[in-house]
């Protein structure tokens, strides 16, 4: 297993990045008017996840950290909720946004390991099983 020093070496935070980049790109596309509408809510929820996963880190307390991940857990839900809408809308078509919804899903699996594994260090050393 690679040596976590920094929450940019997270894979969860890596793909949350990927997952912002393809965001933006992918909204150029949409209709002007909605630049301060949907456009902004699903920029601004995708870039709260790979957020939440770096303060969590640096907030430097188990509890908070695993809030933070659960945070960004729930900003994953919200865009993923935003993109159906998106194509609802017919904003995106559904080629274009099946990518998108598979890269919040690998997102979540991965953010969902890394809890689960905090989470389970977190009770064994509690002197829990």
């Amino acid at each position: 297993m690679a040596d976590i020093k920094c929450y940019r070496d997270l894979i969860a935070w890596q793909k949350a990045m990927d997952l912002s980049a393809a965001v933006y790109e992918s909204t150029k596309q949409f209709p002007q008017t909605e630049m301060f509408g949907l456009t902004q809510q699903m920029r601004r929820c995708s870039v709260s996840v790979a957020s939440n996963i770096a303060e969590g880190w640096g907030r430097g307390s188990t509890g908070d950290y695993v809030r933070f991940l659960r945070m960004a857990r729930g900003s994953l839900c919200e865009l993923e909720t935003q993109l159906c809408l998106a194509e609802r809308l017919k904003m995106i078509q559904e080629a274009d946004n099946q990518p998108l919804l598979g890269r919040t899903s690998e997102c979540s699996r991965v953010l969902q390991g890394l809890l689960d594994s905090i989470e389970s260090r977190q009770s064994m050393s509690n002197g829990r099983s």
